[in-house]
């Protein structure tokens, strides 16, 4: 029998529940084209980046001040101690707390940049095998305060619901630096890794303050709440480890290689793989506004969480096929973009091609767990598989260059899409023999 039911309005409440789910498929669809078109419109400023770039530099160039880039890139996950994901996750539900995690965002970011900078001064010596200490100090400054400022300041955006300024956020620090790369091009032709690292400073200031201005307009001046803070420290410090660990699975490969003076191999290897990154936009898009939906979801209970991954992973599947077949054949253009130096980028983009696919069922399957409340469950898969990583890069680095760091690439992402997945459906199963359980009882009663 068909349920009428109404609520006091008179409207019925199976009519309400539907409209409901339109609005909040209405919402996904929303945010995912605005995360969709900014990811798209940095696809081109990352297109022009990487070719500028590489065209500034050369390759050994590019290999040197890959290494050092990727050393920085496993500190910065700490400089705001998970500060993105607390406001995904937090000021989603309770947009009136927005001012108060905007200012501890800032405050720790602040205090950790500076640490991590007189910590990089006083262990500079033993830095030489990959790169000049004061590069290391330069870029700590740029991706630990300025950038990470950006990337607070568009999440900060989109969990207020204003998906399209956080989309335009997003662009703000490519924009900047194609810009920088434009103008160094033109008046320089060729420059160092040092030369270009002080480029990546002004362009990464220019950004952040631009972020900054605007979020104070939507939200006012910052506050602080101390108790807060520490309230919130062992779940930012989670976050940020489980970005470490990502950070090791993404970049040890380049420091590695520069360590052991492979720059030339470093610098297509590296470019191959900043290709692979940016084809993965729309991958990276769509996790980006599922994410959010899932800490919105995540009160409701299991189910419409398992319901909203089920549809993500099979959307990602699509696009990382495509993307892989794409970048598999049109990898011989490349050299032809970028330089003639960087020809060994195509045998790299043949055997990296597939990770799009692999990352599309890792990070959501991986997103699912963390909104369900079980980041920690999410972290220790990711640090069993950096683990692993840095062993198979250390064996195999050294005897195989960087087709052992693409191999052991693959083999990581691989391993961290088959433990999110199994992750998922351990909680999906909990879940469904806790609802057996309960069910039971009614039964009975029935009967």
């Amino acid at each position: 029998m068909r349920d009428v039911r109404q609520d006091a309005a008179g409207k019925p409440i199976q009519e309400q529940l539907m409209s409901g789910k339109k609005r909040q498929n209405g919402r996904l669809s929303h945010s995912a084209s605005w995360m969709f078109a900014g990811r798209t419109l940095n696809f081109f400023f990352q297109a022009a980046y990487f070719v500028l770039l590489a065209r500034l530099l050369g390759v050994r160039e590019y290999g040197i001040f890959a290494g050092v880039f990727a050393l920085v890139n496993t500190l910065t996950p700490y400089s705001a101690l998970g500060a993105a994901m607390l406001l995904l996750r937090y000021v989603s539900v309770n947009h009136e707390a927005a001012r108060v995690y905007w200012g501890n965002a800032l405050t720790t970011t602040f205090s950790f940049t500076v640490i991590a900078a007189l910590s990089a001064l006083l262990l500079g010596r033993w830095m030489h095998s990959i790169g000049s200490p004061l590069m290391v100090i330069i870029l700590i400054v740029a991706n630990c305060l300025f950038t990470q400022i950006t990337l607070l300041g568009s999440s900060m955006v989109f969990a207020l619901g204003n998906a399209r300024l956080s989309a335009l956020m997003n662009t703000a620090s490519n924009l900047s630096r194609v810009l920088i790369l434009v103008i160094m091009k033109i008046g320089m032709g060729h420059a160092t890794a040092l030369q270009w690292s002080v480029g990546v400073l002004i362009a990464s200031f220019a950004a952040a303050v631009t972020i900054y201005v605007n979020v104070r307009k939507q939200i006012g001046a910052a506050a602080f709440d101390s108790r807060l803070l520490k309230r919130r420290f062992w779940e930012g410090l989670g976050f940020s480890f489980a970005g470490t660990t990502e950070a090791v699975n993404n970049d040890l490969d380049k420091m590695m290689l520069a360590h052991y003076g492979m720059e030339v191999q470093n610098g297509f290897y590296t470019l191959a793989y900043r290709v692979i990154d940016f084809a993965t936009s729309p991958i990276g898009a769509l996790n980006s506004a599922v994410m959010q939906r899932h800490f919105v979801l995540s009160p409701q209970g299991i189910h419409p969480v398992i319901k909203l991954a089920a549809k993500s992973l099979a959307v990602s599947g699509a696009l990382g096929l495509v993307i892989a077949l794409v970048t598999r054949f049109g990898s011989p253009l490349l050299p032809v973009v970028a330089g003639k130096g960087f020809v060994g980028a195509i045998a790299v983009l043949n055997i990296l091609c597939w990770l799009p696919l692999i990352r599309g069922v890792h990070q959501m399957c991986g997103s699912a767990v963390t909104g369900l409340g079980h980041q920690n469950w999410r972290t220790a898969a990711q640090a069993v598989v950096a683990l692993l990583n840095i062993g198979l890069n250390w064996m195999w680095i050294p005897k195989f260059g960087w087709r052992g760091a693409a191999w052991s690439t693959l083999a990581s992402d691989g391993l961290l899409a088959v433990l999110n997945a199994g992750l998922l459906i351990l909680l999906a199963r909990i879940a469904l023999q806790r609802d057996i359980r309960t069910e039971q009882p009614a039964l009975e009663g029935v009967r």
